[in-house]
C-alpha cells in the first residue's frame, strides 16, 4: 500500500500523463471535426491570422479549453480506475 492513500501512485501518474495525451490528441480531432461541420471552415491553428474573425476565434478559444479540461479530467478517472483493477487483481492473486 502506499504511505499516503490520498497521495497518486506512480503507476496512476504514469497513466494519467499517458492518458491525457490520447485524450487530448483524440478531443482535438473531434473538436476540429465538429468546427468544420458546425462552420464550414477547418478549425483555426494561428490565433494572429488577420482573415480569422474576432468572435470565431474567441469561441474556438473557449471550446477547445473546455475541451481540454474535460479529456483530463476523463483521462485522470480512467487512469485511477485502471491502476485500482490492476492492484485488486494483483492483490486477488497474492491471496
Amino acid at each position: 500500500m502506499a504511505e499516503n492513500e490520498t497521495e497518486p501512485t506512480l503507476a496512476v501518474k504514469i497513466g494519467t500523463i499517458a492518458l491525457t495525451f490520447a485524450a487530448g490528441w483524440a478531443a482535438q480531432k473531434a473538436l476540429a471535426l465538429v468546427w468544420k461541420q458546425v462552420t464550414g471552415k477547418d478549425a483555426p491553428t494561428k490565433s494572429d491570422d488577420p482573415e480569422l474573425d474576432v468572435v470565431q476565434a474567441t469561441v474556438f478559444a473557449a471550446v477547445a479549453a473546455g475541451t481540454a479540461v474535460l479529456a483530463k479530467r476523463v483521462a485522470a478517472r480512467g487512469a485511477q480506475r485502471t491502476v485500482a483493477r490492476i492492484a485488486a487483481r494483483s492483490a486477488a492473486r497474492a491471496h
